[in-house]
C-alpha cells in the first residue's frame, strides 16, 4: 500500500470511529468552523454526511447550492489530524436519511420529516493528513542519533480522498 493510500485509509477509519469534525466555509463568517457530527458509510471514500437544522448559519449559507468548504478533524487519541477541502451542499435524500438515521440523530428532531431537518453532504477532495508520532519515541530516537524528521516524512501527505 502506498504512503498516500495508507494515510487515506487511516483517515477514513478514524473518522468513522470518532466522527466529530470542525466544518466551515472559507468565504463565510471569516472562515469560522463549527463542530459537527460526521457520518461515513464507506470506510474508504465519501461522501461525509452531517445532520443539521435549517436555522444553522452554515446550513443557510449552502441552502442555495454547493459551496467550497473545509473540514478539520482530530482523532480522539490525537494520533491523526486532517484538513479536507471539498464541496458542501444540502442533500435531503430520503434514502440517505433512512440509512443514516439513528437514536442520537432522533434525539434532536421530531422525526425524519421534521421541517427543520437538513442533511448536508460533504464531497471530499484534497486533504492534508498528519500522523502524530509519539513524542517520547521521537525523543528516544534523537538521543540515539536518529533524525526524527526522516521518520516523520512518511507520516504526512497531500491525499486525494474521492
Amino acid at each position: 500500500m502506498s504512503k498516500d493510500a495508507d494515510l487515506a485509509d487511516k483517515f477514513w477509519k478514524a473518522l468513522k470511529s470518532d466522527r466529530t469534525v470542525m466544518l466551515g466555509l472559507p468565504d463565510h463568517e471569516g472562515g469560522r468552523a463549527q463542530p459537527m457530527t460526521a457520518l461515513v458509510e464507506n470506510v474508504h471514500a465519501g461522501p461525509i454526511w452531517i445532520f443539521s437544522a435549517v436555522d444553522v448559519d452554515l446550513v443557510q449559507a449552502v441552502e442555495g447550492g454547493a459551496r467550497e468548504a473545509l473540514l478539520h478533524f482530530a482523532s480522539k487519541g490525537h494520533d491523526l489530524f486532517a484538513t479536507v477541502e471539498g464541496n458542501l451542499r444540502v442533500d435531503n435524500d430520503r434514502e440517505a436519511i433512512e440509512r443514516l438515521w439513528n437514536p442520537f440523530i432522533a434525539a434532536w428532531y421530531t422525526g425524519k420529516d421534521d421541517p427543520k431537518l437538513r442533511l448536508l453532504r460533504f464531497e471530499p477532495g484534497d486533504a492534508q493528513i498528519w500522523l502524530n508520532e509519539n513524542s517520547l519515541f521521537a525523543g528516544v530516537k534523537m538521543m540515539l542519533g536518529v533524525d526524527p524528521k526522516t521518520d516523520y516524512k512518511d507520516k504526512v501527505g497531500e491525499v486525494r480522498l474521492h
